[in-house]
């Protein structure tokens, strides 16, 4: 405590209650919802393909514009989410090839993997931004630990072969993503047929692409975790920031 100082114990600044993503709700309008309506509801009897397309697009769409509504600030990956629906209901609407959904399908993760890449070359390689950040962890006190025990070059290696690591699953999604579309989209846009497709996609896609791509991703997170607490003869508990310590709270 400084001197000249009150002794009664400050009171801490009141922030506004951080909200937390609801699993459920991010499953329902990005997935499950718009999957049964492009497959049931865009027949003709009910919506339509045209309709059916506008309206299935329209709940995640509606659901990324409450989240930056309700969070105040813009989220990477959904923005990202958001500009991949808009060019899916684009390309879909325009009536484009089939072949374009699969490139946009592929191109999008596969930027994000150039840039992750192309970060190791900057004074702010992404994975500091995705891993190694004071939100997950105590950086201050690993880097202290580093130059404790001359560790310092060694973790900057390690640091690079995570983010390797880290754009590893983007490439994945990337290939993935492209095989999928091609699988699975054959019928010409603008129909009944091609709406159904584009239903079993979105609901293929976690299965098929999400998990192997967050198997990959928590791969680097343990590899990164590992090599700290090698590194820096710290336990985890030491590493992680504690809920109480949290910036915000």
């Amino acid at each position: 405590m400084e001197p000249n100082q009150s002794t009664s114990p400050p009171t801490p600044p009141h922030s506004p209650p951080q909200h937390r993503e609801s699993v459920l709700a991010n499953l329902l309008l990005n997935i499950i919802i718009p999957t049964l309506i492009l497959t049931k509801g865009s027949k003709e009897a009910y919506l339509g393909p045209t309709y059916g397309l506008l309206v299935a697009l329209a709940f995640p769409i509606g659901y990324g514009l409450y989240d930056y509504w309700r969070s105040g600030k813009i989220n990477l990956f959904s923005a990202i989410g958001l500009v991949s629906i808009l060019l899916t209901g684009g390309i879909s609407l325009l009536k484009l090839p089939p072949e374009y959904m699969a490139i946009k399908e592929a191109t999008i993760p596969g930027l994000l993997g150039l840039a992750t890449l192309i970060s190791i070359y900057t004074p702010y390689p992404l994975v500091r931004t995705f891993l190694y950040n004071d939100k997950v962890m105590e950086v201050n006190k690993v880097h202290d630990a580093l130059v404790q025990h001359n560790n310092v070059q060694a973790f900057e290696k390690s640091l690079t072969n995570a983010t390797y690591m880290l754009a590893s699953s983007f490439f994945l999604s990337s290939v993935l993503n492209y095989g999928l579309a091609k699988w699975v989209l054959v019928s010409p846009p603008g129909t009944e047929q091609y709406n159904a497709e584009l239903g079993t996609m979105t609901a293929l896609s976690f299965p098929v692409i999400t998990i192997p791509s967050m198997v990959v991703f928590t791969a680097a997170v343990f590899y990164l975790f590992r090599s700290i607490t090698k590194l820096t003869h710290l336990h985890w508990e030491d590493i992680l920031v504690q809920p109480e310590k949290a910036p915000g709270r």
